[in-house]
């Protein structure tokens, strides 16, 4: 649960939880400048970069799920597409450069307010190192990937995906929605 929103950000006045006219959800209304404040889901952007066979995944050094493995991915920023975070990402995380395919996976995340995008991408060289964020970075096929030690079940799912259609010899774009983990 978000907290609460306590005082407007356009005058400093402080806003009460209310619908407003013309809308059907309880949002923060400004009691002064009347602004109304959304708050929407976040988006998570990511790539699902391939060398030859084999799939780049980075082991974070951050919270949530430090030490795990996931792709190179994170928040989308204010006034870039998915595609230039997407990059950006791979880029902070991961030291490397990539050509995106197409949109693979759309996964929405309600409980937490969030939807996961991962492109299908391409290392343009097999050159990559840590970013900031990440402990290592390495490739892995099919056979090696730590399946236990994945990070988040969007990532998983993705790779899943991907292991699915490769063998199946065709690519597909994937829309689901994953409940909150029991």
């Amino acid at each position: 649960m978000e907290p609460a929103i306590n005082y407007c950000c356009t005058c400093a006045a402080p806003v009460s939880l209310r619908v407003p006219q013309g809308d059907s959800l309880p949002r923060h209304v400004c009691d002064v400048c009347g602004a109304i404040h959304y708050r929407n889901p976040r988006m998570v952007v990511g790539a699902l970069p391939l060398w030859e066979d084999r799939i780049l995944l980075c082991r974070r050094a951050i919270e949530p799920r430090h030490g795990y493995w996931t792709l190179p991915s994170g928040f989308m920023e204010n006034q870039e597409t998915i595609a230039e975070a997407a990059a950006r990402e791979t880029r902070e995380e991961a030291c490397a450069d990539i050509e995106l395919d197409d949109l693979y996976t759309m996964i929405s995340v309600p409980h937490i307010n969030q939807v996961h995008l991962v492109f299908r991408a391409r290392l343009l060289k097999a050159e990559f190192a840590p970013g900031e964020e990440s402990l290592e970075v390495a490739l892995f096929d099919e056979a090696s990937i730590p399946w236990d030690e994945i990070a988040f079940r969007t990532i998983a799912i993705t790779l899943r995906h991907f292991f699915a259609d490769r063998a199946a010899g065709r690519f597909g774009f994937h829309v689901e929605a994953i409940a909150p983990p029991r």
